[in-house]
């Protein structure tokens, strides 16, 4: 089912209060909740996979508003950034990315869980669920591509002429001067304001992205996300300029199959807005739905 809302600062007053046995539809005043699609089993774990330049540390805003909700929360790193910043090299691709993401989520034996990745972690989560999709219970893009069969980050998104296409990828490559990993965006394009507490702590973490995993193609033998249970978050204040998210959260806004949602907040919504997003991926999870079961 899907649900049209966008997420303010007025109404997230006691938007985690799990102790109370609030439903998501009393956690937020004013706004009309629709019931979702239910996992087959009770939801345990919550995985969260990281964008372009950050690691799994971007979600420690996150992370702690879920484990008091009860859930067990993965935040893995990718390959070659964040704190595994020094196996970055020209041979990390797109599908190192999705076969590390595999492993991790095989190694913990992770099933029924509720997939989140943010920007180009959704290229990441694209792959997982196309790989196996019945051990996910809920897909959640967070301002996030989402590519078809074929696509890069580089090429999903509105049709565009070729010409488009390669003046984005001479772009692209201009950011990786040793043609291996592109460097970080500054923290203020990426929805951070130089005033937030979190700024400097962000700045300090980017690190540079592997280039190749931008320009690979996914290939998609069963569909990607499709027939799971899935939402589509935008962040629209401000929106990331030059992006094909805005044309991605059309799509998903008139798609009955999408629950589509809006975060008055910039890009990075994990850090300036953890609680939106952690309510996000509780009412993914059936969190509120099964507090009100229980009452």
């Amino acid at each position: 089912m899907r649900t049209n809302r966008t997420f303010t600062q007025a109404n997230r007053r006691g938007i985690l209060a799990t102790a109370s046995g609030l439903t998501a539809a009393a956690v937020l005043p004013g706004c009309v909740a629709q019931p979702m699609a239910r996992a087959r089993n009770r939801v345990r774990d919550i995985v969260l996979f990281h964008g372009a330049w950050h690691g799994g540390w971007c979600w420690d805003p996150v992370r702690p508003l879920l484990e008091e909700a009860g859930y067990r929360v993965h935040t893995p790193t990718l390959p070659g950034l964040g704190d595994r910043a020094d196996e970055l090299d020209a041979a990390i691709g797109l599908d190192t990315h999705i076969a590390d993401a595999l492993s991790f989520m095989d190694a913990r034996e992770i099933n029924d869980c509720v997939l989140v990745g943010h920007s180009y972690g959704g290229m990441v989560i694209t792959g997982i669920a196309d790989a196996i999709k019945s051990r996910i219970a809920h897909i959640v893009y967070l301002d996030a591509a989402l590519p078809k069969n074929g696509e890069s980050m580089i090429s999903y998104g509105a049709p565009r002429p070729a010409e488009a296409i390669s003046g984005t990828e001479a772009a692209i490559r201009s950011l990786a001067s040793d043609g291996i990993g592109m460097a970080p965006f500054p923290a203020t394009l990426l929805g951070i304001p130089v005033d937030h507490p979190l700024h400097d702590w962000v700045s300090q973490r980017l690190t540079p992205h592997p280039l190749k995993t931008w320009l690979d193609p996914i290939e998609l033998r069963n569909g990607g996300p499709a027939g799971l249970p899935r939402t589509y978050v935008h962040c629209v204040n401000p929106v990331l300029a030059q992006t094909q998210f805005p044309y991605i959260a059309a799509q998903a806004s008139g798609d009955p199959e999408w629950r589509y949602v809006e975060l008055a907040t910039g890009h990075d919504a994990m850090i300036t807005d953890p609680k939106g997003v952690a309510t996000i991926a509780l009412e993914a999870a059936g969190h509120f739905a099964d507090r009100s079961d229980a009452s």
